[in-house]
Formats: C-alpha cells, sequence, structure tokens
C-alpha cells in the first residue's frame, strides 16, 4: 500500500470535516445568524437613518464577520485534541503543517465564504451605496482567509487550555485590528474616489506570508501543548 500524499490526505480531512459540519450544521450555522444579529441590531441602533447607516456600512459588515469568526474559533482544534485526532496527525506522514492548512480552509469555508455570500443582503440593509459593494467583496475576500490564518495560530497556542475563550479573544484581536483596519478602509478610500488597490495590496501581502508562515507556526504550537 503506497503511503498518502499531500493531495489525498487534504482531500480525506477535508471530506471527514465537511461531514462531521454537516452532521452539527445547526452549531455551524451559528457564526453567520450571529453576524447577521450584529447586522441587524446595529440598524436598529442607529434609528434606521440612511446616511448614518451608509457611512458605517463597510466597517459594520467587517465587524460582524470577525466576530463571528472569532465565535467558532475555539473549536478549530480543540475537538481533535480531546478525541486524539491531533496525535494520529503528529504521526501521520505528511507535514502536520499542511494538515493545519487544510483545517483553517475548512474553518474558511464555513464561516466566511456564507458571510462573504450574504455580503450583498447586508449591504443592502444598511443602504451601502452599490457601486462601493465591489469594494467590501473583494476586500473581504483578501481578509477573511487572513483572519482564518491568524486565529488557527492562536487557537493552537490555547488548545490545551480550559475555558480559553477570553484568553483567545485576547490574544487574536490585536492581530484581526490590522486586517480590519486595511479592509474597512478600503472601501472608505473608495467612497471618497480614492484608490482602494493599496489596501487590497497589504491585505494580499498579509495573506501570502500568512499562508506561508501561519501552518508552520501553528504546527509548532500544537506540538508545544500536547507535548
Amino acid at each position: 500500500m503506497s503511503p498518502p500524499t499531500l493531495a489525498s490526505s487534504a482531500a480525506a480531512l477535508l471530506t471527514r470535516d465537511l461531514r462531521l459540519l454537516w452532521r452539527r450544521r445547526g452549531d455551524a450555522f451559528q457564526p453567520a445568524l450571529f453576524a447577521v444579529l450584529v447586522v441587524v441590531l446595529f440598524a436598529l441602533g442607529l434609528g434606521g437613518e440612511k446616511d448614518a447607516l451608509a457611512r458605517a456600512a463597510s466597517a459594520v459588515v467587517w465587524v460582524a464577520v470577525l466576530l463571528a469568526g472569532l465565535l467558532s474559533l475555539d473549536s478549530l482544534f480543540r475537538g481533535d485534541a480531546e478525541d486524539g485526532s491531533l496525535e494520529q496527525w503528529m504521526l501521520a506522514p505528511v507535514p502536520l503543517a499542511w494538515l493545519v492548512a487544510v483545517r483553517v480552509l475548512t474553518h474558511w469555508l464555513s464561516a466566511a465564504v456564507p458571510l462573504i455570500l450574504a455580503t450583498p443582503l447586508l449591504a443592502e440593509l444598511l443602504h451601502l451605496p452599490r457601486a462601493q459593494l465591489p469594494t467590501l467583496l473583494v476586500s473581504l475576500a483578501l481578509g477573511t482567509p487572513l483572519l482564518s490564518l491568524l486565529g488557527a495560530v492562536v487557537a493552537a497556542l490555547t488548545v490545551g487550555m480550559r475555558r480559553s475563550g477570553i484568553l483567545l479573544a485576547v490574544l487574536a484581536l490585536p492581530l484581526y485590528v490590522p486586517v480590519l483596519v486595511f479592509g474597512a478602509g478600503s472601501v472608505t478610500a473608495a467612497a471618497q474616489g480614492l484608490d482602494p488597490v493599496g489596501a487590497w495590496l497589504l491585505l494580499g501581502a498579509g495573506l501570502v506570508l500568512a499562508l506561508v508562515l501561519a501552518p508552520l507556526a501553528a504546527a509548532a504550537a500544537l506540538r508545544i501543548a500536547l507535548s
């Protein structure tokens, strides 16, 4: 029997995660529902004033997406640590960082992609000018994978701790703030008639660095947590 390749191991782990996600689909939709609730409450809090909502729309959507991703971050590796799967990951004939990257992909698909698809509806609720919607979608497409990768490092650092939710948020939020600033800032720049490409390039550069470094850092943190 030939040893598993990177592609076959990724396909097996992704299939397993998606099946488990489907069985717990009620829990899987919680981040998306939480983000929608944040947007709705913010709209109600401003009293439905169109101009005020339009000015804050991009920031509100970004904060909602950030908080929704943070809500599901604690479960990124905890279930595998509790049932012994992480030990099997370390014994697998493929790099641990590769398996971590696949798990981050699953987290992004389940937590961020539904929100990106729902962004046009949320933007309409917040009266975001339609000309700014493509800028918001591009910033989310670049920024949300970066949030998942940064969150994976923090989740790996806290996987061995019980009741680490508050600590995880304290560690993750400082890393998330620059992504939030550049993501929402790109839409603000477009609203002011400026070029948002600079913010996109910074998000893209951060994403490339995180794709290379974050799985390695998370893998090292998992080894330390389980040693």
